[in-house]
C-alpha cells in the first residue's frame, strides 16, 4: 500500500522535536473543505444542535463532540440559544479509513530480532552503558494510521436549507484522543463564513500535555 509522503515527514518533524527536547506544542495538520452560501456572520446567529436518530442513541459520545464543536462555532461568531435558535447546527465525526504500515524488518530473516545503538540494561542491575546490542525491536512492529473526520451542517431552520457545510480530515496514530476534536473543529469552522474554495490544508497547534 502507498502510504501518502506526508505521513513520514510528519513523523519525522515529530521526532526531531521529541529528540531536540524543546518541543512544547503539536501541529494538527487538516485537509478542509467547506460550501458555503453565506456571505456574511448571520445576524442573529443563533443556534441550537440537531442530532440524527443515530446520534440520539449515543448520547454521550454525541455530547462530548458538541462540547468540542462549542469553542470552535463561538469564534466563528455563533450563539447557542436553544429557546430561539434560527439555525441548527449538526456535528459529526467517523473514521475515514485506516492505512497499515508494515515494516520489512519485521519480516526479513532476522524477524524483530536486531540491532540497536543505546543505552544498555544488565537484567536487575540497571543501565550499565551505551554501545551496540541485539535485542526484540518492539519499534518494529506494523503500525497503524487514522484519518478521522469532523463534519458540521448548518441548516436555516426557517426553510430547512443548508447553508454551510463543512469537514476536516486529520491521520494520526491516536484517532481517540479527545484533545484533537477541538483543533479539527477549528479547522472545518476556519476563514467562515467565506472560506476558499477546494480543499485546503489547515494546521491549528496545540500545546503538548505536561
Amino acid at each position: 500500500m502507498r502510504v501518502p509522503m506526508r505521513m513520514f515527514m510528519a513523523a519525522a518533524l515529530a521526532a526531531v522535536a521529541l529528540l531536540s527536547g524543546c518541543a512544547t506544542s503539536y501541529v494538527v495538520d487538516n485537509q478542509v473543505q467547506t460550501f458555503s452560501e453565506l456571505r456574511t456572520v448571520p445576524t442573529p446567529a443563533t443556534y441550537r444542535f440537531e442530532r440524527l436518530p443515530s446520534q440520539q442513541s449515543a448520547s454521550g459520545a454525541q455530547a462530548q463532540l458538541e462540547a468540542a464543536a462549542e469553542p470552535a462555532l463561538a469564534k466563528a461568531g455563533w450563539v447557542r440559544n436553544d429557546a430561539a435558535a434560527r439555525y441548527s447546527v449538526l456535528i459529526g465525526s467517523d473514521v475515514v479509513s485506516t492505512t497499515q504500515l508494515v515494516d520489512p524488518w519485521v519480516y526479513s530473516r532476522f524477524g524483530p530480532w536486531g540491532p540497536y545503538y543505546g543505552r544498555r540494561w544488565a537484567g536487575g542491575a540497571g543501565f550499565y552503558g551505551w554501545g551496540p546490542y541485539w535485542s526484540y525491536r518492539n519499534d518494529m512492529w506494523d503500525r497503524s494510521y487514522v484519518q478521522r473526520q469532523v463534519s458540521v451542517v448548518i441548516r436555516d431552520l426557517s426553510n430547512q436549507q443548508v447553508v454551510y457545510e463543512t469537514r476536516a480530515v486529520h491521520e494520526s496514530r491516536w484517532p481517540n484522543d479527545p484533545d484533537l476534536l477541538a483543533p479539527m473543529f477549528d479547522a472545518a469552522l476556519s476563514s467562515f463564513p467565506q472560506p476558499p474554495a477546494g480543499v485546503r490544508q489547515v494546521n491549528i497547534e496545540i500545546p503538548l500535555k505536561k
